[in-house]
């Protein structure tokens, strides 16, 4: 899917911001609740901000509106189960002043003095972030064009291109399960558990007869995947991870996971044509009208108040 993030005139824009911020004065913002979307408040000092960050893109825009696409873009990545960690979000605000030449600090002071604030500034990222997984999950639901494998391999042809190759993985995923009850009590255990499997894996045969003896321990073969299907979270680790190895062992909603690289093949079929051509987007017109339309569902389930 196209990636929603930052425009090229908005990196621009804070990079010549940032030589003339001493002069700036940042505004001060109320913060009463001025909306409730589906029982999440969103105050005027959100709106503020957002309109602030209107003003430094120069972009014209109902800031109020977008705010309220933005809460129900973050809900309906909640419930897909699309988790964006503090530290993705860091990584891409570090990656953001770095292309622009500019120390943190400095990016700092320019959401500072123009009246966004870094952590409004942070909040859009993890929103953009989770919602183009939700649509790139919609988008290979067959919604975003219904792109057949026969169809991709036809439009990359037809640039010039030829039939692309993709990395298939055959995957193992282990799971030392944590009840929600029980996390404060034993995830640390559970985690040096699961690092102790981790160290002594050596290919898939072996996993579940390690895992005979251990407490609610679920052992899942994940099949083929290409490297386009990747979960976010889990994608670079993956890549990185030699066969018969596993990733290092992470927290998540369900207690403490790794992954096992069972094998891995390089390809070059229709289904791989296929995930590369939605993985690069197809065209951004699509996206963006994919986008709108799914906004538009959202909102018509929506239960949104004004006070």
């Amino acid at each position: 899917m196209r990636k929603y993030l930052f425009s090229a005139g908005f990196a621009l824009l804070v990079a010549a911001t940032s030589v003339s911020i001493a002069a700036m004065t940042p505004p001060a913002f109320a913060s009463q609740i001025k909306y409730v979307v589906n029982n999440i408040p969103i105050t005027t000092g959100d709106i503020a901000h957002r309109a602030a960050f209107f003003k430094l893109q120069r972009k014209k825009g109902d800031a109020a509106q977008e705010m309220i696409d933005q809460t129900l873009r973050l809900a309906e990545a909640k419930r897909l189960g699309i988790r964006i960690t503090d530290q993705q979000v860091d990584a891409a605000y570090q990656r953001f002043a770095s292309n622009n030449k500019m120390p943190l600090a400095k990016l700092d002071a320019v959401m500072s003095q123009s009246g966004v604030t870094k952590e409004h500034f942070k909040e859009f990222i993890r929103a953009q972030m989770a919602w183009n997984q939700a649509l790139s999950a919609r988008y290979r639901s067959g919604e975003g064009g219904s792109v057949t494998e026969q169809d991709a391999v036809r439009r990359m042809l037809d640039k010039g291109g030829s039939k692309p190759t993709a990395m298939e993985y055959m995957l193992q995923q282990v799971i030392f399960v944590v009840p929600a009850s029980e996390r404060a009590a034993t995830l640390a255990k559970r985690k040096r558990e699961a690092d102790a499997m981790r160290a002594r894996f050596n290919g898939c045969n072996t996993t579940r007869e390690f895992a005979k003896g251990l407490l609610d321990v679920t052992v899942r073969d994940l099949g083929r995947v290409l490297a386009p299907q990747l979960p976010t979270d889990w994608a670079e680790q993956i890549k990185v991870t030699k066969v018969g190895g596993a990733t290092p062992t992470r927290e998540t909603e369900r207690g403490v996971e790794f992954i096992g690289i069972c094998s891995s093949r390089e390809v070059s079929d229709d289904k791989a044509a296929q995930m590369v051509f939605q993985a690069e987007g197809g065209n951004d017109k699509d996206a963006d009208e994919l986008s709108k339309k799914y906004v538009d569902e959202l909102r018509k389930k929506a239960k949104i108040v004004e006070r």
